[in-house]
């Protein structure tokens, strides 16, 4: 299936391509996808809408977050993350399990790599979120998860973290795999808040990146 101009941009700004304060210009996005400039155009605006972009003048930047906006987004997160894994240690099959538990492994080679590690998180999560079977919170945290996207760096880049977010994971999917919903929750519920801590302190220079 063709994608449309909107999902090929949102893939573009979620990839890191246009990162928050980048331009995007519409002949340009015309250019590298391949459509022409109205599909663009309509996607462009409905992205404004969205608060994926902002007005810079004249022109459309990538959004960025302040930390009032940082802030609320994490409420959200938190909130319906945990749900999500509440519900997949109800719903979950033994083999959306067992899937989590090889993602613990795999992801364990990418400790080195803060970007690769950004990515094999929304994997991970974003299994979570399928393992919860409920269309409307997974549709609720796909947007959550968009605008993650206008964050110009991972949490994940700050020294250790990536050590102790795998932990963490670890501790969600044996809640999740023993059908434990509140435990599981509050893991993962505690994961967030330490993501969120990390980040905070990567903004104000009181943790060292990678």
């Amino acid at each position: 299936m063709q994608k449309d101009a909107y999902t090929l941009i949102v893939e573009a700004i979620e990839q890191g391509d246009y990162r928050p304060g980048d331009r995007l210009v519409e002949a340009d996005l015309a250019d590298r996808f391949g459509v022409s400039r109205t599909p663009v155009r309509e996607a462009l605006q409905r992205l404004e809408t969205q608060s994926m972009l902002a007005r810079d003048g004249r022109s459309l930047i990538v959004a960025s977050l302040d930390h009032n906006q940082l802030a609320e987004l994490y409420v959200v997160r938190t909130e319906l993350e945990g749900l999500a894994a509440r519900l997949a240690a109800k719903h979950a099959s033994p083999e959306e399990v067992r899937v989590l538990v090889s993602m613990l492994e795999e992801d364990r080679a990418h400790l080195d790599d803060p970007e690769a590690m950004a990515r094999a998180n929304k994997r991970f999560h974003r299994q979570i979120h399928l393992a919860s079977h409920n269309r409307f919170l997974v549709g609720q945290l796909d947007l959550v998860h968009r605008s993650m996207a206008l964050l110009a760096t991972t949490s994940l880049a700050a020294v250790g973290r990536a050590e102790a977010a795998l932990d963490e994971h670890r501790a969600i999917v044996e809640a999740i795999g023993s059908g434990s919903g509140e435990a599981a929750q509050e893991a993962l519920r505690a994961h967030i808040s330490k993501a969120f801590e990390t980040r905070l302190k990567l903004d104000n220079g009181a943790l060292k990146r990678r």
